[in-house]
């Protein structure tokens, strides 16, 4: 019986080989998952910011509808206009939005109206893009005058 206990104690834990085949199965699954991964998450963060531009437009709209069909003008800065409440013609509006919307990577939306960039009279709304620089034809920009 005694011996039977030794042989038992001794064989409780795992060999240097079974870990190491351990870690290398768990490797070449990271590899192989890894890249997938990286680029759907590109991808997802290239739709949050379209869906984010679409909500802006929504809430522009809104903004238009309640103010006789006038947009707020300007740039950037006439977006915190949609974060406080106001009273127009005596009409007690609310705020359309908690806080100036951003794109997927952190960055401050942009907002042109009258705009030199859409098509017609809607004002235009744009993000830089997984690069973060506003420059026209970088090719990663997310518009609003693209998508329609």
């Amino acid at each position: 019986m005694r011996s039977h206990r030794l042989r038992r104690a001794k064989r409780s834990g795992f060999t240097l080989i079974e870990v190491l085949l351990v870690v290398a199965i768990l490797g070449v699954i990271a590899a192989a998952v890894v890249p997938a991964l990286l680029g759907r998450q590109q991808a997802a963060y290239e739709q949050q910011t379209r869906n984010n531009v679409k909500t802006l437009q929504q809430i522009l709209t809104m903004y238009a509808l309640d103010h006789d069909g006038q947009y707020p003008s300007g740039g950037r800065e006439a977006l915190t206009s949609l974060t406080s409440a106001a009273d127009y013609h005596g009409k007690k509006i609310g705020a359309y939005m908690d806080a100036t919307p951003k794109d997927a990577w952190g960055e401050q939306l942009y907002y042109e109206y009258p705009t030199s960039k859409g098509k017609g009279d809607k004002p235009a709304v744009w993000s830089s893009g997984p690069n973060r620089q506003n420059e026209d034809g970088s090719g990663d920009d997310i518009n609003s005058w693209s998508e329609q």
